[in-house]
């Protein structure tokens, strides 16, 4: 592919993306991503854990908040009674869940590509209230 046809693509792709950054799709959780939801006698043991952890990656926010849902995914894993995957799975979304690459579990996930760490705005705060709304 030429290198102008190339940078031009690409160029479009974040305009595009840039201009759905603004608003939020709705919330939707895959689980516990690529790793198992529980057990195989209790196969959704720790989904609760991994659907609320979702919740907030779709979402996003800062630094800090991705750090204080991994350690809340790991403290309800331990709760149930797996204290060793808790840690494993800490590891896998410290590693996989950066807002640094465009895949479907990302901190952010919900807002388009790119978009990386900083808090919610008053509008977004807005938007995320209006979908939770209409999902009960």
């Amino acid at each position: 592919m030429d290198l102008k046809v190339f940078l031009f693509l690409a160029l479009n792709l974040l305009v595009s993306n840039a201009i759905q950054a603004g608003e939020i799709k709705p919330f939707k959780s895959d689980g516990c991503s690529s790793f198992p939801n529980g057990t195989f006698e209790q196969n959704e043991l720790w989904l609760k854990c991994c659907t609320a952890h979702d919740y907030d990656y779709w979402k996003g926010g800062t630094y800090s908040e991705r750090l204080e849902s991994n350690k809340a995914l790991e403290t309800c894993v331990a709760q149930v009674g797996e204290p060793e995957v808790a840690l494993l799975m800490l590891a896998g979304v410290r590693v996989g869940g950066t807002p640094f690459f465009p895949t479907t579990f990302r901190w952010g996930y919900g807002w388009g590509y790119p978009r990386f760490y900083g808090p919610l705005t008053d509008e977004e705060i807005e938007k995320i209230e209006k979908i939770q709304a209409t999902d009960k």
